[in-house]
């Protein structure tokens, strides 16, 4: 089948033509002709698969004839992402050349007034992000009565981003006289719920699987694992391993690097810089200028790798990435697909490759069950056993634990100075005290040779002095401790002083 056969105006035909195609995709052979009939779509396709100029082609068809009045749009296409939306955009520029149609671009992050401006001359095209235009609709600047085709893009996209109540509320405020087109790369119950309110007898177009990935793109899984558990050490092998694949690939015009995180995006960003890689990052909290001047280097290669979010996951329509890295495997599965979406476009092949920790075993099987099959595994598991200086950088300061005292023989007292201890007894007579001193001299030496813990139990606070007068009998009345073996020594008596 060829584009002339679709019914398009010979404007139209023209343009495509120039744009370089012949043969229209799956999803534009069975959905141009059902828009042209103005019968509602439930379109399912895998991204790269030529959803956008599915409905582009057949707008610009029934718009070609009749003219858009102030502030009231004949057509609007709701779109998840800025990115999306800019690039839907270019896809009107670019067919619709040869037409006289007007259009207008309503995103967020970009100076409101000018887009007012063109707004008023009248649109015959509306393209939107739903934030921004029930902002503008809420001021007044817009009027939707007179919209007669609503084209809602990326449906499961808009599921994940939580645009669906701003979405439906859109919809309520729109003649129930249109034809609605809804496309979605997958199809959970959710937006099939959504189709079942918004469409009116749908034509179903399916092409392919839903969540499954082209055929064009070959996959490949990496398992790594980090040395140690510091802080950022998983991190740096994945980047070290990053580094290493982009240089072995030998037919990488350029490519794509997701991360999960916007602060990844910087950190790994840096890194490529600073190995001499010609790199550039997009993630949303980037002003949308930047974003936009980011996408145009990309796209014209003056740079080479793009390290971006989910952002760039979806309207990214350029058909010469030739690699897509995961540097994080997406939490969310159909992710994955969108992302290995950006290569393999248009018939020409694509590589995908996926970073995959320990800890994102979850992950994999959630993004394997969704497209039905295993990642081929790349190579053996990395770990790095001796960690380099970046690593070290990575780990915290862990203080060393003190050094133990050496205990020989039991006693961790031997090096301490001996003291006196007085003690007393009960059954012991007042006689006894005057040879304590020479009684506490043995029982010291007794007590070194026992093990550090008996001691500490024997030990008893010392007893306070008596207050009754001190005998001075010298005689040893009542059993001795020592029986017959008392040593001499001990048989001395020492008189103490009085008082």
């Amino acid at each position: 089948m060829k584009f002339t056969d679709l019914g398009l105006n010979d404007e139209l035909l023209r343009a495509v033509h120039e744009a370089g195609y012949e043969e229209p995709t799956p999803i534009q052979a069975q959905a141009i002709p059902v828009v042209l009939m103005g019968r509602d779509v439930l379109g399912c396709a895998q991204t790269g698969t030529g959803k956008t100029a599915s409905f582009t082609l057949p707008m610009m068809e029934i718009l070609a004839s009749g003219r858009a009045k102030s502030r009231m749009p004949r057509s609007l296409i709701l779109e998840p992402t800025r990115e999306l939306a800019a690039q839907v955009a270019d896809n009107f520029d670019t067919y619709g050349k040869y037409q006289k149609l007007t259009k207008a671009l309503l995103i967020g992050g970009s100076s409101m007034e000018e887009q007012l401006k063109v707004l008023n001359r009248g649109a015959d095209v509306l393209i939107a992000t739903p934030g921004r235009l029930l902002d503008v609709f809420e001021r007044g600047h817009l009027l939707m009565t007179d919209v007669k085709v609503l084209v809602i893009d990326e449906a499961d996209r808009m599921l994940d981003m939580g645009f669906i109540p701003d979405v439906e509320k859109i919809v309520s405020l729109l003649s129930p006289m249109r034809t609605t087109l809804l496309f979605s790369a997958t199809m959970p119950k959710e937006i099939k719920r959504l189709a079942d309110k918004f469409l009116s007898n749908p034509k179903e177009i399916t092409v392919s699987k839903p969540a499954s990935t082209a055929d064009t793109i070959t996959q490949a899984l990496i398992k790594l694992r980090a040395p140690s558990k510091a802080p950022g050490a998983a991190q740096k092998v994945k980047r070290d391993r990053l580094r290493t694949l982009i240089a072995e690939q030998d037919e990488l015009t350029n490519a794509l690097v997701f991360c999960n995180r916007k602060r990844d995006v910087d950190v790994v960003y840096r890194s490529l810089e600073k190995h001499g890689l010609s790199a550039a990052r997009l993630h949303g909290d980037m002003v949308q200028s930047v974003r936009m001047d980011t996408l145009d280097k990309f796209k014209n290669n003056e740079v080479k790798i793009l390290v971006c979010s989910d952002v760039a996951a979806r309207g990214l329509d350029i058909s010469t990435v030739s690699h897509v890295f995961n540097f994080d495997i997406p939490t969310h599965a159909e992710d994955y697909v969108h992302r290995i979406g950006r290569t393999g476009r248009a018939g020409r092949s694509g590589r995908a490759f996926t970073f995959v920790m320990p800890e994102d075993r979850k992950y994999l099987d959630q993004v394997e069950k969704l497209i039905g099959k295993p990642i081929p595994l790349l190579g053996d598991v990395v770990s790095s056993e001796t960690p380099n200086e970046e690593d070290k950088d990575a780990k915290t300061d862990t203080p060393e634990p003190p050094a133990e005292t050496k205990v020989e023989d039991g006693n961790d007292e031997a090096e301490k100075p001996k003291r006196s201890r007085s003690r007393g007894g009960r059954g012991r007579k007042k006689s006894d005290a005057a040879s304590d001193d020479n009684s506490n001299n043995e029982n010291d030496q007794k007590a070194d040779t026992k093990p550090a813990e008996e001691k500490k139990a024997e030990k008893k606070p010392a007893r306070k002095p008596s207050s009754k007068p001190k005998s001075n009998d010298n005689d040893d009345i009542g059993a001795s401790p020592w029986g017959d073996n008392m040593p001499a020594f001990l048989s001395r008596s020492v008189e103490l002083p009085k008082g």
